[in-house]
């Protein structure tokens, strides 16, 4: 690993190593994230829990991410990064492993709330706001490959967590995914580093006093990151608008998550293919992410986040209908697409609104609207449906809510003085 290291340094900017690193630290931790619709039928038949009651597990776990996303935040602008992830990969393999041990709801709520939301509450934004020191230019495209891990991890782990539950059982699954999760994360979390001066780099597309590029040794001012402090970014409206987005966003993306493997098996679907609605999601994710991420580079960020947001009410209406398998895989394609592409544009809208210097608490802070809003969505999808028994209330709600996201984004303005602290 360390002669990887050194010869990496002297070929490739290594901030491109740390995006790699986090996308692989990406699949694996919301992979696993978003899998747990896939666990949800077995979990309710084990414990006798009603719908509502197994989302509850889910909401609680993000309830929890909602304070532990905003403590990583803060760990990140402080701590040592490797340690920081390393960590997090220890409790996610825990927290995973200890869950096939569950034998009871209060059980559930320690061992998979809990603990995975230490493990994983905090990836996405330790992730997008250590990229955001690293690159000044390419934001877009940088952030949108490091969190197209995510897509790819619910491609990829939500298919394989439904065939290892068929042939080996949920507990015995739980297992294996936990062992998975230390296998990857905290080797990648050996790689990073939290920002360019580490290497002696400035952040890609930046210039130092003799006119070199990031990616040059000697980084002369490359400590003066500029931006609002936490205190200076709370009191803008910018702020809360998009916290209320963020917040609205992920309620309707966590509804559809958490409900859309049981929903579509209430359908007819097997299980197995209506896992593959999440696949294909997932797929779609990672394009959208890519595609987005680079447009908004240079058509700018609020267009494109706006356009995503129209898109998703859409694709969710389109789904209020669907009955057939060939309809939630149209569903899934336009709805993954610009899920990636929302959240890319939005977090580097963030980046380019509040500046560098405090940007991980900031973005903690927002991922806390985030995460109240995937507590809320499932939770609501669950019963709903108890009491309708249907979704099609729960997906018009979600269809209401990204209606107001893409009025939020609307009102988002750029701050003329980025410098600006208390």
């Amino acid at each position: 690993m360390i002669k990887l290291y050194y010869r990496i340094k002297d070929k490739l900017f290594y901030g491109w190593l740390v995006v790699l690193a986090f996308f692989i630290i990406n699949i694996i931790a919301q992979g696993t994230r978003f899998s747990f619709g896939v666990f949800f039928k077995a979990l309710a038949s084990e414990f006798g829990l009603t719908r509502a009651e197994t989302s509850g597990v889910y909401s609680v776990y993000m309830l929890l991410s909602c304070i532990l996303g905003i403590v990583s935040g803060w760990a990140a602008d402080k701590f040592s990064l490797r340690i920081l992830m390393s960590l997090m990969g220890l409790f996610t393999g825990l927290s995973l492993i200890l869950t096939s041990q569950a034998h009871s709801l209060w059980h559930l709520f320690v061992v998979y709330s809990f603990l995975l939301a230490i493990g994983t509450s905090g990836v996405f934004i330790v992730s997008t706001s250590i990229i955001i020191r690293w690159f000044n230019s390419k934001r877009g495209f940088a952030i949108g490959l490091a969190t197209s891990g995510i897509g790819l991890g619910t491609t990829v782990m939500a298919p394989f967590a439904a065939y290892l539950i068929a042939t080996l059982g949920w507990r015995m699954s739980f297992i294996v995914m936990g062992i998975i999760s230390w296998l990857f994360i905290i080797p990648m979390a050996l790689l990073l580093r939290k920002e360019p001066s580490e290497m002696g780099l400035l952040p890609y597309g930046a210039e130092s006093n003799g006119g070199k590029t990031g990616g040059s040794n000697g980084a002369e001012g490359s400590n003066q990151s500029t931006g609002f402090s936490p205190s200076a970014a709370f009191q803008t409206r910018n702020f809360w608008y998009l916290c209320f987005s963020w917040l609205l966003y992920s309620l309707c993306l966590f509804m559809v998550f958490t409900h859309i493997v049981p929903h579509g098996t209430d359908t007819g679907i097997s299980a197995m293919k209506a896992a593959t609605i999440l696949s294909v999601i997932g797929g779609m994710d990672i394009p959208g992410r890519l595609l987005v991420g680079k447009i908004s580079d240079s058509a700018g960020r609020k267009a494109m986040a706006i356009t995503c947001a129209l898109c998703l009410a859409g694709a969710i209406i389109w789904l209020i209908y669907s009955k057939e398998l060939w309809m939630f895989y149209l569903f899934a394609v336009v709805f993954g697409f610009c899920s990636g592409g929302l959240s890319t544009s939005s977090t580097a809208l963030a980046g380019d609104i509040f500046g560098q210097i405090s940007i991980g608490i900031i973005i903690g802070t927002l991922n806390a609207g985030w995460f109240l809003g995937a507590a809320i969505g499932p939770f609501i999808g669950g019963l709903v449906y108890d009491i309708s028994n249907n979704y099609s209330l729960a997906f018009s709600m979600s269809v209401a809510a990204m209606l107001l996201v893409t009025l939020f984004l609307a009102l988002t303005k750029r701050e003329t003085i980025l410098d600006r602290r208390t």
